[in-house]
């Protein structure tokens, strides 16, 4: 009997071949355009010593992450002073959606590819590494972050004409770079993308003002830890209906309210809060500095290395041009959508880790002298991770595509959330279970997959395409 091969894994027979890249040369400085960004990024990246810093750093920094959720309770962070500006008043800038044919083509662009490309080394070489250290400290490494900011994934989402990297609409390439780095450490790639989340929903929805008073932050070189916190510590949690409340008063709100799964939050200056106004659910502008703010640890089964936080809104006063978006909550539906779409995405590169770890174990494993992949069970497990994953893969895709040409996508990621929360998790445990008594222990990262994987079905917002 043949060894089994993933079919979907890119050069496996039968499976289209890649583009290839055709631009070649460019300076460093180029970086309004994509490519040039991504491999000066990648040039950084390759020539500093982050690489070899990471996972041979030991880490001292064990704070209050590896405490109960009582460990500490403080003031969060004390932010930056935003150089606020009231004058403009305009929508702001908003990306271009891309051309809207009739035609569903899943083949990435050759900017696209690129830069996935770029987020795939850095996921291998620098997330994977470093993956069981943070997930056993609820840290992720600065070097870590540090590598993520140099490949520009905050400004992902930001238009080029607010000096991100594309001046179309990007969530395709979002998604295929949640993908990716997915693909290295979920929590990870959590904690690495949640300023990115901040500045894309700041571009999609922020008035001109807003955009002028925080992108610049983001843009720039030393970017702020921002946070979107939607989830609440409630049973049945509905994201549509928070019980976090906004009430007016004189010439702004209160804010009163729990939020739960708050990425980097004890570090964030900026937070992006949902909160009900007047019965609908509406997206505040929160910074870190306001009074009544607190933060306490969250250490959760999954996702540790985000270093999750609960974050308390006592009495918190925000001006009236804290209002992010819409107040009708159309914002905010699109908000959870886009959200949704992130953990989907991260969801198909955590189950691509799975499939490619029990593949080449399957394969070498042997029992009574032979491959463990001869056994049809075993055989037909790996296979149906395959297929599983594929459909994950597919649907994600055509939400994503629908997205960034401006269309309807509610549908689409409605059957992807479903698709990626019920079909990941069986992915994370059938991986457990192909690697047997392997699976159970951290020798192997089998079961942090599985255990993030999990989360995809329970947490709203922390990341956004």
């Amino acid at each position: 009997m043949s060894r089994i091969t993933d079919p979907f894994k890119r050069g496996a027979p039968g499976a289209p071949a890649p583009r290839r890249n055709r631009r070649h040369g460019l300076a460093a400085h180029e970086s309004r355009d994509p490519i040039g960004f991504a491999l000066a990024g990648l040039n950084k990246l390759a020539q500093s010593d982050l690489i070899d810093r990471v996972g041979l750093r030991k880490q001292t920094e064990q704070l209050v992450f590896t405490t109960t959720r009582s460990g500490f309770r403080t003031v969060a962070a004390a932010g930056r002073g935003f150089g606020r500006v009231a004058s403009a008043s305009g929508p702001g800038t908003r990306p271009i959606s891309t051309g809207s044919g009739d035609v569903f083509d899943l083949t990435p662009t050759e900017d696209e590819q690129m830069l996935v490309d770029v987020v795939t080394d850095y996921a291998t070489e620098v997330l994977r590494p470093a993956a069981a250290g943070a997930d056993e400290s609820c840290l992720a490494p600065p070097e870590v972050l540090a590598a993520g900011l140099e490949i520009g994934l905050p400004i992902l989402g930001v238009p080029e004409a607010l000096g991100g990297l594309f001046e179309e609409r990007s969530a395709m390439a979002g998604t295929l770079v949640a993908e990716a780095l997915g693909k290295g450490d979920m929590g990870l790639a959590l904690a690495a993308m949640s300023p990115g989340a901040v500045a894309t929903a700041l571009s999609l929805w922020g008035t001109e003002s807003q955009q002028q008073t925080y992108l610049p932050a983001f843009t720039g070189q030393d970017v702020p830890v921002a946070a979107l916190a939607l989830t609440e510590p409630i049973v049945l949690f509905d994201v549509l209906a928070p019980a976090t409340t906004a009430t007016r008063s004189g010439d702004g709100f209160v804010l009163d309210g729990v939020k739960s799964g708050v990425v980097r939050g004890a570090d964030a200056e900026l937070f992006v809060v949902g909160a009900l106004l007047d019965g609908t659910p509406t997206l505040f502008l929160v910074e870190s500095g306001a009074e009544g703010l607190a933060v306490e640890a969250d250490p959760s089964m999954g996702v540790r290395a985000a270093s999750l936080t609960r974050l308390t809104l006592e009495g918190v006063r925000v001006p009236v041009e804290s209002v992010l978006g819409e107040t009708d909550g159309s914002t905010y539906t699109e908000c959870v959508r886009l959200s949704r779409l992130a953990w989907c995405a991260l969801a198909i590169g955590t189950g691509q880790a799975v499939l490619d770890y029990v593949t080449s174990y399957v394969n070498e494993r042997e029992a009574f002298g032979e491959p463990i992949s001869h056994r049809q069970s075993v055989a037909f497990m790996v296979a149906d991770i395959a297929i599983e994953l594929q459909s994950m893969r597919l649907v994600t895709y055509k939400a994503a595509a629908r997205a960034a040409a401006g269309k309807d996508f509610s549908r689409e990621v409605a059957l992807a959330r479903h698709l990626c929360a019920s079909k990941g998790m069986r992915i994370g445990l059938d991986g457990v279970q192909l690697l047997g008594g392997h699976g159970f222990v951290k020798e192997h990262p089998v079961e942090r997959w599985y255990r993030d994987l999990r989360a995809v079905g329970i947490m709203e917002g922390s990341v956004l395409v």
